[in-house]
Order: structure tokens, then C-alpha cells, then sequence
């Protein structure tokens, strides 16, 4: 049973990076998928796609991979630079603004 450790992205419609500090197991599929012949809905019988498990750390991914056999690969997180613009959106409604209102 093969399965990859890492750090979920934030996703493209989020502006902040809440749920993306966990780290989270999943597991590889193991059995190609089918297609059901009445409904056409695609399908497998290898229900461990369906498990993921989120770690606070890194560390305890590995060790709960380590303890129950399971082969992981770990995959880093790619870091970003913040984004911080001087004079924000924020900036428009600042309670200390000194220029006049514009539209």
C-alpha cells in the first residue's frame, strides 16, 4: 500500500492560507477505475482512495506511516513570498486616512 505525505496548497478562490498548514495522507489507488454499464458512473473497489488523514506535523505522518506499514513518499511544501502591498485594499477604510475620498 503506497500512500504520499504533504501539505495541501491553498486553493486558486482563497485569498488567505487557512487549511493549508496540516499536513495530510492519502493513499495511491491501487485498482483502476471502472465504468458502471447501467448508469455510467465511474467506480472502484478500492475504498482507501477515499481515506485522508491530516497530521498537525510532518513528523507525525511519518511516524503514523512507519507504525502501520505503510510506504509514503513525502512531498515538500513549495514556499511563497507574502504578499504585501504598502497601500492595500485595507488602506481605503483606515481610520487614520489623510487623503480625500476618491470614488
Amino acid at each position: 500500500m503506497r500512500a504520499r505525505i504533504y501539505r495541501p496548497a491553498r486553493t486558486a478562490t482563497q485569498s488567505g492560507s487557512a487549511r493549508s498548514h496540516a499536513w495530510v495522507l492519502d493513499f495511491a489507488t491501487a485498482a483502476a477505475r471502472g465504468i458502471d454499464p447501467l448508469m455510467g458512473w465511474t467506480s472502484s473497489g478500492d475504498t482507501q482512495t477515499q481515506v485522508r488523514l491530516r497530521f498537525e506535523t510532518r513528523e507525525a505522518a511519518e511516524d503514523y506511516a512507519r507504525a502501520h506499514g505503510i510506504e509514503a513518499d513525502v512531498i515538500e511544501p513549495q514556499s511563497r513570498r507574502p504578499n504585501i502591498r504598502p497601500l492595500g485594499y485595507g488602506d481605503n477604510f483606515a481610520t487614520g486616512r489623510r487623503v480625500a475620498w476618491t470614488h
